[in-house]
Formats: structure tokens, sequence, C-alpha cells
């Protein structure tokens, strides 16, 4: 996923920022709350009526009241399907969102760059606790299935109202990707009528107009969003130079929510999103062809016209109730397609590479799902649910390339064309049952049973016990711990059934023959942390936790598109330690997170074709570093309120991602902080509107990500140099 403002690494800037939070469910609060760092609610959204004049539709004041107090009593209910005992929660509220330099600008991914043990990659990828992407992403308890990896974001900060990020030792109740888990509770029109339009542009040629509006009558609410933009940094600059070459992209999406409450117990949702991204990719001027064309061995690199295009939509239809007791559920239906289309330059790629590969990837997935939450008791809260879902995944490449001769020297400087298709259709099928236990006011147990099986290019399954306590030693003072047995499918939408045999005696052959099936992860997950509170201004917490995996899930770049592949390391360990400091006081708010990570594998026993032999050889008799390890990791930032100013700053420092051989090595350590000037107004006949300034990398310290070695690793990333941005937004 890929920035499209290109402000990296802002800066959440609020009191409760990266907080631990390890309260039962019944004590997150309520939508629209502001949390502090103990993550309890200290305001919440003032709820505004609707329009009372409209006798068409015969709605009263009482009328309104009632159906506010209705959503909010069924928020609770859908609030209290998803539990987190035992695990680690990074809370974002709208209001924090809104006080970042480029506030609902900026990209999601960069949101979440600010919580502990969260290491950025190129083309916007996240690694949490040191794994590769598997990430779960929800929106108001609702899976949503992934997208092919791209560049560009598929879901927009300007629809959140709440996002969590939750690690560690998961419930039950949360399975296939566990990394972490997105879980987004969007804006909805419940509390009155309005809206916002903006535009923000700067440095690179980048402008971005978006807009919102939201609103209720009667029983219905909704909420829309939609944004669109340019610039010509769309993907991170394979060169130390300030602007990129040919990297000009055009990006736009589009979100909506619908509610319709049937009865103060039951409640109708429709929520729909799209998105499309359109990349060029930048070049490198300077390089040395190495193959010949019709007798041609000569091309300007500079020149070069890849470009990638990315098609992202879902939709979702929701039933969630309760019946104003012991019981709450809520079940869904939902869709998603995905396509991600790579357009070589047809001459340049064979002068370089040998190879011109044209490549379109879709994936369609449907599914349906039901979490039920039951109040046995005071003591006991059972959760219950199943997920099934169906994948269809579609290949479809049209490959030009060259022969060779038995040496693997081109033998023909006349191309010819090898058309690799292929599709597959997949099942997932899980379910879960968990007992929330308070065995007294101070120690919480969750404890529960998973099962999860998949039935694609292989079929598995497997029974996974979960458990996880929360022990308040005093009012201040909080133990979590965890165990988790996890059971991690590789990413259908990734793989292939293409026949690598087909290529041979081309200059597309692969390095092995050797092909084994990409098996799931399995891993024993062990999560151990504290919360203190010191005073009413600092928290800090402490988090440790150890992953031991079977067929560890790795991704790598290994074509000429820029899509991911997926491989197993038979054995796997991460470990790690963060830690999170945040302060708030009057009008000043800063915070700190450190993380320490260590992710390893041994012996790769899947996609072996995509690996030199000396590289397969090394792998399978030392453990190497995954070539997303990054050692140290750490966020800052902080905020201070002038009347109608805010001025704010974040930092990213990181001790370097893996490179060179079998990942052997790492790249320098490399550090970026961001400033910003948030100025609100409210002019008498301007309404109110906010104005902002953003300097990214404000000290220019120019670092690379990627220096294009690695395992998987493909053309070097440098990070944003100096840039200036600015931003207006109306709201009404």
């Amino acid at each position: 996923m890929k920035n499209h403002t290109r402000v990296s690494h802002a800066a959440l800037l609020l009191s409760a920022f990266a907080a631990h939070a390890h309260a039962a469910p019944t004590d997150r609060p309520a939508t629209g709350a502001v949390v502090d760092a103990s993550g309890k609610p200290v305001s919440n959204a003032t709820a505004s009526t609707a329009n009372t004049d409209s006798a068409a539709n015969n709605v009263t004041s009482s009328d309104t009241l009632d159906v506010q107090v209705n959503a909010k009593r069924l928020d609770r209910a859908r609030n209290g399907l998803s539990p987190e005992t035992g695990s680690s929660v990074y809370r974002f509220s709208q209001a924090d969102i809104d006080a970042l330099p480029a506030g609902q600008d900026t990209p999601l991914n960069q949101v979440l760059l600010q919580a502990p043990g969260v290491a950025a990659d190129s083309y916007g990828q996240l690694h949490v606790r040191g794994d590769h992407a598997d990430l779960q992403y929800r929106i108001n308890g609702i899976i949503i299935p992934e997208p092919i990896s791209g560049f560009g974001q598929t879901l927009d900060t300007r629809i959140i109202d709440q996002v969590n990020l939750l690690t560690g030792a998961l419930p039950a109740q949360y399975g296939y990707r566990t990394a972490g888990v997105v879980d987004i509770r969007t804006k909805t029109g419940d509390a009155g009528n309005g809206g916002s339009i903006g535009v923000f542009g700067g440095s690179h040629q980048t402008l971005k107009t978006s807009a919102d509006v939201f609103g209720s009558q009667g029983p219905f609410s909704y909420y829309f969003s939609g944004s669109l933009g340019v610039n010509n940094l769309g993907i991170e600059n394979p060169t130390a130079s300030a602007n990129a070459l040919h990297d000009h992209t055009r990006q736009g999406d589009a979100f909506g929510y619908m509610s319709y409450i049937i009865n103060p117990l039951t409640r109708l949702s429709v929520m729909f999103g799209t998105t499309s991204n359109q990349f060029e990719i930048p070049n490198t001027p300077g390089l040395q062809t190495n193959f010949t064309l019709n007798g041609n061995n000569t091309f300007d690199s500079s020149r070069l016209n890849e470009t990638q295009s990315e098609l992202n939509n879902f939709a979702v239809v929701a039933l969630q109730g309760t019946n104003g007791g012991a019981l709450d559920y809520q079940v869904a239906l939902f869709t998603r397609y995905t396509r991600t289309q790579f357009n070589p330059d047809p001459v340049g790629d064979l002068l370089f590479n040998g190879v011109a590969s044209k490549d379109f990837h879709s994936n369609s997935a449907n599914g349906a799902q039901l979490d039920t939450t039951w109040r046995l008791n005071d003591k006991h809260t059972i959760r219950s649910g199943i997920l099934f879902q169906q994948e269809h995944a579609v290949f479809d490449d049209n490959v030009n390339v060259f022969a060779t001769d038995a040496d693997g020297n081109q033998a023909s400087d006349q191309p010819f064309n090898i058309h690799d298709s292929s599709s597959k259709t997949g099942y997932l099928y899980s379910a879960y049952v968990q007992d929330e236990w308070k065995i007294t006011d101070k120690l919480t147990l969750n404890y529960g049973l998973r099962y999860d099986k998949m039935d694609e290019y292989v079929s598995a399954s497997q029974l996974s016990p979960r458990i996880g306590l929360v022990y308040a030693l005093t009012p201040t003072t909080t133990f979590h711990a965890g165990y988790a047995r996890y059971f991690t499918p590789p990413a259908f939408e990734l793989l292939s059934g293409s026949t690598i045999g087909r290529f041979n005696g081309t200059t597309n052959q692969s390095p092995s023959a050797q092909n084994d099936p990409v098996q799931p992860e399995r891993s024993h997950y062990f999560d151990l942390g504290v919360t203190q509170r010191l005073g009413s201004n600092v928290t800090i917490g402490l988090d440790a936790y150890y992953k031991k995996s079977t067929n560890l899930l790795d991704e790598g770049q290994f074509g000429s598109a820029l899509i991911f592949t997926p491989f197993n390391y038979q054995y796997g360990r991460v470990y790690g330690l963060e830690f999170t400091a945040n302060y708030k006081q009057d009008n000043v708010s800063a915070y700190l997170n450190l993380a320490y990570s260590r992710a390893q594998g041994k012996q790769i026993d899947s996609a072996q074709f995509n690996f030199d032999a000396d590289e397969l050889a090394y792998i399978s008799s030392h453990w190497v570093n995954l070539d997303h390890d990054q050692r140290i990791t750490a966020s800052f930032g902080g905020t201070y309120d002038l009347g109608r100013t805010t001025f704010t700053f974040d930092g990213l420092v990181g001790s370097g991602l893996r490179s060179g051989f079998a990942n052997t090595d790492r790249l320098p350590v490399y550090a970026q902080i961001n400033l910003g000037v948030i100025q609100h107004f409210n002019q008498p006949m301007l309404g109110k509107f906010d104005a902002r300034l953003v300097v990214v990398n404000a000290f220019n310290r120019v670092y690379e990500l990627r220096d294009g070695s690695g395992i998987g690793v493909g053309a070097p990333q440098y990070g944003p140099h100096f840039a200036v941005y600015a931003g207006v937004t109306k709201h009404f």
C-alpha cells in the first residue's frame, strides 16, 4: 500500500496516544469518545438532534432522541461482541486523527506506524511485531477480505471514528491474520447532519480534493466520503535524488455507510467501498542493458514506461441486534473484488531483464460472518461465532522471453510469447467459542477454542486454544498475559497455480525446479505486559512477546511485477520487547514508543524455485533474519495548543531493514522528523474551517529503506526528501 500524499510518518498527536488498554469490553469507550492514557473515555461526542420541522416525515424531537438512544444502545451491543482481554490494544480516535499534521489526509498506514512494534517498509507496507503483513482489517466488527498487495491504500483515514490496533495473544474470536487486527469503527450520521470539503497539496505536484457528508432522518442515517488525488511521488524513489523520474500517480476512493433502525433492538446496515489507483513505476537512470533485441542492445533506462493499476471493491450487508439484556448478535454477508495489472515496457524490459511480462491478477471473495454474545450471569460472558469464505483467484500473464542455451545464455535476439494462466477456487471455514470469566473485581480470565480449516492449494485444519487474563493489581497498575495457538493460511490472492517448467530454456527460467506448495503457518504465541499510571499525567507500559512457528510465512517480490509471493520457512522464531510512554497536562502532550524485535527463519520448504541454489543451501543450515527484521524501532511526537493554534511534531527512528546475501547485512540507521501547525478558524461569514502546514523530513536526512538486495527484495527505495504541504478543510 502506498502513500499518495507523501506525508510520511505523520505524528499521532494526542493525550492518549498508543496507551495500552487492557480493560474488559464493558470498559471500552462508546463511539465518539476521546480516550485518555488508560483507554477510559474523558468526554463523549455531543449528540445533536435532527431537523424536527419535517412534517412529511412526522419526525418529532422526542422521536429523534429515541433513535439516537437506540443507536447508542446498538453501538454498545456491537462493541461488546469484540473482546480484548489479554491482548495489547492501541487506540486512535477521530480527534487523534484530526490533530495529525496532515489530519484526515494522513494515510492509514502512517497512522498505525505511530504504535509500538510497527515498522515501515517500502510500498507502504507495515510489519507488526516481526511479521510480514499478516494484518486483519475489520470495519464495524466485520472482516473485510484483504486485497492483492500493491502500493495504494485501500481504506481512507477519513472514514474513521475510532481505530484500534490489537496485537499479542488474541482471543479466540480472531483468526487467520493475527499479527495485528485493525478494528475500525466508521463515522455515522446518527448524531446529526453535516460534512466537510477539503483541499490538500504541495511538493511533488501533490493535489488532493476530498469531501464527506453525513446525516439522519428518523431511523435512517448515512455517511459518505470520497477523495481524488494526484502527485509525482506515488512510489518510493529508487534513487537518492529529490525528485523521482516517471512516478506519477492518480488515486481515488469512495466509501458509504447506511443504517436503518428497524426497532429499538435491531439495526440493518449496508456499507461499501471502492479504491482505484494508477501508478507509474519510477526509473533509475544510467543502467546498462543485459540482452539484445533485434540486433539492438541500447536503451535509456530513464525512459522506461512500466505502469501498474489497482482496483479494490467491497460491500457488506449486516443485521445487528440485542434483546436488551443477555444476548447480542451480528450476522453479515460480505463480498470483495480486487485486481492488479502490471504493464511492462515491451522493449526496455526485454533489454534489461530478458523478460517483459504483462501480469493480470484478480480475486473475488464472498462469505458470511456471525458473532454472538451471551451474558450468562455477572461472572460469565459467552461469545461464539462462525465464518465462511469462498475465494476465486485468476492469473493471466503474457510473458515475452528469449530462448537460452544449455548454459543459460541468450541464444536468440528474437523474443517469443508464453501465455501463462490459471485459476483456483478456495474455501475458509472457522468457528470459535470463548468465556470471559470475571473471577474477581480485579481479575478477568478469557479462555476459548477456535477451529480453522482451509481448502485451497493445500487442505489443512487446526483446533487452537486461547487464554488471556487481566489483573488490576492496584488502581494504577494493570498486568495482562496470554497464550494463543495460531493457524495462518497463506494469502490466497497471491498464490499461483502456474507451471514453472514451461519457462525452461528461456530467460525466465527459474533458478530451481523445486516448487513445494505453500503451507499454513502454525505457531505458539506468548504475551506478557504491564501498564502503570504515574500520577495523573504520565502512563508507561512494557510488553514482551515470543512466537515459535512451524512453516513460518514470509513474502517476497520475485517477479517483474511489484506483487508479492508467499513462501515458508520450516522453522521460525520471533520475539521482542516494547516500551510506551505518554504525557498529557493542560495544553501539552507527548509520547514515546520504543521496540526491540528479532524475526528469524530457517530452511525454506516451499516455493523454492524463487531462490538461487547457494541461498537455499545457506538458509537450510542457518537461522537467517527475515528481510523485514528491524532490530530497533522508535516513534515519538508531541503537541502544543496555543489558543486556536496547534503546533505538532513527530518522528521515526529505525535501525535499518535487512539486506545482502540471505539477509546477512542490514541498512544504516535512519531517522525522520516531521513538523506541523494547524490553525482553527470560526469566522462569522465563513463558519468553521481548519488550515494546516506540514513539513516532511524537516532536517532532510536522506535515507534508504531498501537497497535492492536481500531475500525477495526488488529495487532500491529511498525515504522522502524535505517537502512542504498545506491544506484547508471547510466544515458545514
